[in-house]
């Protein structure tokens, strides 16, 4: 591939001016606001400045700020500094706004398992965990929202964190990503502004768990570099279906050292056996008042039944040299390797087999950070990276009360720990002995000792570059990669992604942010902004100013939920609509082929104490109807007795089970004698290929095994025009 152009740049000084007072309605994006003057070596983004000395931004000790969009770095690429106080102040500020929930990721889940590896990279790396085939590592991995409170529901369209701890032979090692690849920034001193952005409205507490509202959508209009992950986050893969369901990424470019200490840059991700699976949004709409702990709830019992979720390692390894030929920065945390340019090299599996103990002590407490690396693992210069390294230590202060949460059981490493750090909050070992600092000449008894041959050691990579505060022009293309993204998406998912987008932006009330991110829709696809305006009511703006030009890159299959879902029917869930006088021969069937697929199945019934079939078995109801809707399962039986049928067409929420399942694409089994109930939730009596008839026991097998495609898009059409009418 060749190498990437010098960005083009304006030379132009930075304009003069105020903030307008009121937004204009519809701001040409070629014509904007002098407060949105675009700062030099910035990649295109606009952001707001003043000569007013009594509007300037200052940092808590009153020093005015000339720029507060990059942090300090050595050179356009190079590391983010130390000295920079600026960055260090407001993370620190920000990491500790709240107590005694997380800032972000705070609803989540948890749970132990083992990483086996299955192929050794010790010619890349002397980490040990990533070095001898078959060695079992314990792990704790947390899954999260990012957006909502504790208290939030589970099915936010939001990102879903993926972090895994590894509790190595040298010492923990938390690699913490998401269920996506790329992020919003490019520079960690942003991630206040974008998290601020993205939560309830502080004025007013409110929307919670949503990005869907003004503020968010105002500071993504201005944030060119963030419409990639935009992309993602509208897609279904911000919906998901379990959090078994879901990938995880480390996001960031690491680097493994070998013995020679040559290092090789990395990626890392985490591939579902179980497949891609994802949720319409009027499903997880429902879901979220059914059972707002849809994705706790779905991994407790998996792991409970011992249907232990798993994960391939994979790992894109590649040197600087191809680094240097992609036609994007490798640094830049809103890009991603395409797989076809980098494959992804599978080295071990992490099985989920235990769930916690008690939730607070456990999930609540670990502790992550993207620091904790074992010798053979370092870090690029990524400075998102770097950020997230500097800010995780002031989380936990702040979260868990001191400097020794290290001492908890679920963050302690499971090697030896050997160090001279004593005493503060809740201290629960100190080191033994007259020396408690080092170096010291009391031999043995002196405690323990640096050791150059397996202590971690940073690359020696070169630096140079002049202090500065900007941004590398390698970082300046915002937009191929978001084309990519969005045409790698099969149509009914192109689809989902503009209802996304229309929606979202229809609860924002300003038309002058609507319209300047429509703007950045036609540097994506002019097609997706003509939909998303279109259903908007609005005239189409004018193209975002772009820093580089959008190309045309190859489309990934990858990329796609429908291109990775699973084979079969395997980890998925029936519901079986029953009622007094049900075919009992058909029932026995129908559960013995779900079983033999590996799925597992619930009674729903109008009782709680069950049903007695036709041939006098009693069967006890998992839910009662109005508690057990069809947008808790991934298919469904409706398989009512004649004068059941009769009774259940006059119950509403039975109506809202089979019209509900129609609507959500959903496979459906259809009893011989259900044509009462379907007629009362208007579906159309001429039944697609997605409704199987199950008129006796021999038909049970072809439905489940037609249940494996999970859905039937092809009704979507019929039943869901949204944006794309």
């Amino acid at each position: 591939m060749p190498k990437p152009d010098k960005a083009q740049r304006s030379d132009k000084s930075k304009q003069k001016g105020e903030t307008p007072k009121k937004a204009p309605k519809l701001p040409p994006q070629s014509d904007l606001p002098t407060s949105y003057a675009e700062p030099q070596g910035n990649g295109g983004e606009t952001h707001q400045t003043t000569s007013d000395p009594a509007a300037t931004m200052t940092s808590q000790q009153g020093i005015p700020i000339s720029d507060g969009q990059n942090s300090l770095r050595a050179g356009p690429r190079g590391p983010t500094l130390l000295e920079d106080f600026q960055l260090r102040e407001k993370i620190f500020h920000f990491d500790h706004e709240r107590i005694p929930e997380r800032v972000v990721h705070a609803r989540g889940t948890g749970a132990h398992g083992v990483f086996e590896l299955t192929d050794s990279l010790a010619d890349y790396t002397t980490a040990d965990v990533l070095s001898r085939v078959g060695q079992q590592t314990e792990t704790f991995v947390r899954f999260s929202t990012v957006a909502g409170r504790a208290g939030s529901f589970d099915l936010a369209r939001d990102v879903r964190g993926f972090a895994v701890k590894l509790y190595t032979a040298e010492g923990n090692w938390d690699l913490v990503g998401n269920n996506i690849p790329v992020f919003f920034i490019q520079d960690a001193i942003k991630f206040p502004d974008l998290v601020h952005a993205v939560k309830e409205e502080p004025d007013r507490g409110f929307p919670q768990a949503q990005s869907a509202h003004d503020n968010f959508w105002d500071f993504a209009s201005l944030m060119p570099e963030a419409w990639h992950m935009v992309m993602w986050q509208m897609s279904d893969r911000t919906i998901p279906r379990s959090y078994r369901t879901i990938e995880g990424f480390g996001v960031h470019t690491f680097r493994l050292i070998n013995a020679e200490g040559k290092s090789t840059f990395v990626k890392f991700h985490w591939k579902p056996r179980q497949g891609l699976q994802s949720v319409v949004w009027n499903e997880a709409v429902k879901i979220n008042g059914a059972d707002p702990d849809f994705h706790r709830r779905d991994l407790w019992e998996a792991i409970d039944s011992g249907d232990f979720p798993q994960w391939d390692l994979g790992v894109q390894l590649f040197d600087q040299a191809t680094a240097d030929g992609l036609p994007f920065d490798h640094l830049d945390a809103t890009k991603l390797i395409p797989e076809e340019d980098v494959p992804v090299r599978l080295i071990g599996t992490l099985t989920l087999n235990r769930n916690v103990d008690n939730f607070f002590a456990e999930t609540e407490q670990v502790a992550f950070c993207t620091a904790n690396v074992p010798p053979g693992i370092d870090f690029s210069d990524d400075p998102l990276l770097h950020g997230r390294n500097f800010s995780y230590l002031d989380t936990q202060l702040k979260r868990l009360g001191g400097p020794n949460f290290t001492h908890i059981p679920v963050n302690a490493p499971r090697c030896p720990v050997m160090h001279f750090q004593q005493d503060g909050h809740m201290a629960m070992v100190n080191p033994k002995g007259r020396a408690n600092y080092e170096p010291n000449s009391w031999g043995p008894e002196g405690g323990p000792r640096e050791n150059p041959e397996l202590g971690f050691k940073s690359f020696a990579a070169d630096v140079e570059g002049p202090k500065a505060r900007l941004r590398s022009e390698t970082f300046a293309d915002h937009y191929s990669q978001a084309r990519m993204f969005y045409l790698s998406q099969h149509p009914i998912e192109q689809k989902h992604l503009g209802d996304a987008l229309v929606f979202e932006l229809s609860k924002v009330t300003r038309v002058d942010i609507r319209a300047r991110a429509v703007s950045h829709l036609r540097n994506i696809d002019e097609d997706l902004a003509a939909t998303v305006a279109n259903g908007l009511g609005m005239a189409l703006p004018d193209p975002a100013k772009a820093a580089k030009p959008t190309l045309d890159l190859p489309t990934s299959d990858k990329l796609s939920i429908l291109a990775n879902g699973p084979d079969s029917f395997k980890g998925r869930k029936l519901g079986i609509l029953l009622t007094d006088g049900s075919d009992g021969v058909l029932f026995a069937a129908l559960t013995g082929a779900v079983e033999a697929a590996g799925a597992v199945w619930e009674v729903i019934a109008p009782k709680i104490g069950g049903v007695v079939l036709d041939n006098g078995d009693a069967v006890a109801a998992k839910q009662k109807i109005d508690g057990g809707p069809s947008v808790l399962y991934d298919a469904v039986a409706v398989l009512p007795s004649a004068e059941g049928a009769v009774l259940l067409a006059q119950d509403a929420p039975a109506k809202d089970f089979v019209s509900d399942a129609f609507a959500h694409c959903k496979f459906i089994g259809v009893g011989a004698d259900a044509e009462p109930l379907f007629a009362a939730a208007r579906i159309p009596p001429e039944l697609d290929e997605g409704c199987v008839a199950l008129g006796s026991g021999k038909d049970a097998k072809a439905f489940v095994a037609a249940c494996a495609a999970l859905r039937f898009w092809p009704r979507e059409v019929t039943v869901d025009l949204d944006a794309m009418a």
